[in-house]
């Protein structure tokens, strides 16, 4: 009996294990070669050094750089609506009514959100050195509303329960909807915050350097943080992969060596 039911669940057990592995590994590799890649991205900070290999480099441009700093506000930030002295330089609103919506085949109301109102606001800002507020140096982010990457921080999200009274609750049993509740969030990138830009660089005749979409198709992005925590991130997830790889690899094999070192010892017994 143990022949019969020890066999088949073996293979199946083993092949998963095998299979598995092998998909972790192709999730690792192509991690790795986004690691690997990564590193290859000039890295500099906004300090005086940029400026000098801007100024030196032809055209007085570099194609594709990663530039790490915190935010500073050109100007007056955007205050919160919500949060009492909190600013930042990009702000999004969103807003969305929780409906719910009777399913007759279900026989049971359904939740739906609709009527979503998104309010994006956004003021000059540039990267300055961390430590210097205020310095003569910095680059400035051009376009930010056009960088991918998930860089803005929730700082506020509010639910409001609907108020219904008797009539709602009569025009409700009649059309099979009825409002739920209305849900409001704001999200900010910060002042002050550490940010890693990924862009073309370019130096303008009043010597100001700007961060900008790149020209060749490479994409723009803005990643929270400083370049080494990024890159951190991005190794401790190869490994996680790594890892998974190595665990389902051995357990396969250890499958493998348990069934065939019993049906040995079974042969011997026989």
């Amino acid at each position: 009996m143990s022949d019969h039911l020890l066999n088949p669940l073996t293979v199946i057990c083993a092949g998963s294990c095998f299979a598995f592995s092998g998909l972790f590994y192709k999730l690792y590799s192509d991690k790795r070669q986004e690691v690997q890649k990564l590193k290859e991205i000039p890295n500099f900070q906004a300090d005086h050094h940029l400026l000098r290999i801007l100024n030196a480099s032809s055209n007085k441009r570099l194609h594709y750089v990663a530039v790490e700093g915190l935010v500073q506000a050109i100007g007056e930030p955007i205050s919160s609506q919500f949060v009492p002295r909190c600013h930042g330089v990009i702000q999004k609103i969103t807003v969305h009514e929780h409906w719910k919506y009777w399913n007759s085949a279900l026989k049971t109301w359904v939740s739906k959100k609709v009527n979503k109102q998104q309010t994006t606001n956004t003021v000059p800002f540039s990267l300055v050195q961390p430590g210097a507020y205020i310095s003569e140096v910095s680059v400035r982010v051009d376009s930010p509303l056009e960088a991918s990457g998930d860089y803005l921080e929730q700082v506020h999200k509010r639910l409001r329960q609907a108020k219904e009274g008797l009539m709602d609750a009569v025009v409700r049993e009649l059309s099979g909807e009825k409002p739920v509740a209305l849900e409001e969030r704001e999200e900010l990138l910060h002042v002050g915050s550490a940010l890693t830009a990924f862009g073309e660089l370019v130096l303008e005749q009043d010597k100001i350097m700007r961060l900008q979409p790149p020209k060749d198709g490479r994409s723009y992005v803005l990643i929270p943080g400083d370049y080494k925590s990024f890159i951190q991130r991005r190794e401790n997830s190869a490994n996680m992969w790594k890892g998974l790889t190595a665990l389902f690899g051995i357990t396969g094999f250890a499958l493998v060596a348990g069934f065939i070192h019993g049906a040995v010892n079974q042969d011997k017994k026989n």
